[in-house]
């Protein structure tokens, strides 16, 4: 069951599952709690996970003022210092890998390792026009459905849409009570076209995975290569056949890549020797149920 911690002039939505080695979920964009469902199910009989929605985004509002990468960091550490959690385990996906990296900079106590899903280390002209077109997709008056259903097609792989998989997510995401108004969306995207964490990756400490999808248009490997190369010892795999969300196309697969990697840590390996970039060359199981 989720609550609101105060933080600062904030309210912050969280919820914690699981008993084991803390973990912390940092989502993108829009996304909550919600977006992690299948780690919150999948992980917590070995880890105590830990979610929150982003300011702007579900249960947590957004305050006046600017938005900022590393105002987003301060509030993922709030909500560790608020939850008593010394260090966590640290997983971010597209923008809330953004956060996860100036996290790791600003409060490198409170971070065990990273997890990047779908990271860069600033925008390109291309990732750059992409997300000045979403903030002007958001504006567009149109239903929600018709929003999502063009939003997703460069978020999911084919064969997600193909199979049910989006339209499942699309009736979820209708069905959620908590809306962001599209200013809130804009806002948050600002915060990642005016951030260049290039500079600062170097001085990252914690072990780190860098997970990029082969067919996502957004976060494209070469821009996840390039994190992987500036942070000291990350390990960098491509899936081959995955977009910008595999953690929730292939949850089984995801979950269980993270898990070794975190176990590892925990055990004191340290970050594994990178893969074959390349290594991934066939369609993972999907997750059964």
């Amino acid at each position: 069951m989720g609550r609101h911690i105060r933080v600062r002039e904030l309210d912050i939505w969280t919820e914690q599952v699981g008993q084991g080695p803390d973990v912390l979920l940092i989502g993108g964009a829009g996304d909550t709690v919600e977006s992690w469902q299948f780690q919150l199910d999948g992980l917590a009989d070995r880890y105590r996970l830990t979610a929150f929605d982003n300011r702007g985004a579900g249960r947590t509002a957004m305050p006046r003022g600017r938005v900022s990468v590393a105002t987003m960091a301060d509030d993922a550490a709030d909500v560790l210092d608020g939850l008593g959690i010394a260090s966590a385990h640290v997983a971010g996906f597209s923008g809330g890998s953004i956060v996860s990296q100036e996290l790791a900079l600003r409060r490198p106590d409170l971070v065990r390792s990273l997890v990047l899903q779908s990271t860069w280390p600033v925008p390109d002209r291309y990732l750059s026009t992409w997300l000045r077109f979403v903030q002007r997709l958001a504006a567009v008056d149109w239903s929600e459905r018709d929003f999502l259903e063009g939003f997703f097609l460069d978020i999911y792989t084919a064969r997600a849409h193909d199979d049910g998989t989006v339209a499942a997510f699309i009736e979820e995401v209708l069905a959620f009570p908590h809306k962001q108004a599209p200013e809130d969306l804009q806002r948050y995207l600002d915060a990642f076209l005016d951030h260049d964490g290039t500079a600062g990756l170097p001085r990252i400490t914690a072990p780190t995975l860098v997970l990029a999808g082969g067919v996502d248009v957004v976060a494209r490997p070469p821009l996840g290569q390039a994190v992987a190369e500036a942070v000291p010892g990350a390990q960098f795999e491509v899936w081959a056949t995955e977009a910008h969300q595999p953690f929730q196309e292939v949850p089984d697969r995801w979950n269980a890549r993270v898990d070794t990697f975190w176990q590892e840590v925990e055990a004191g390996i340290g970050t594994p020797h990178p893969r074959a970039a390349d290594h991934d060359r066939a369609a993972p199981a999907r997750r059964e149920g």
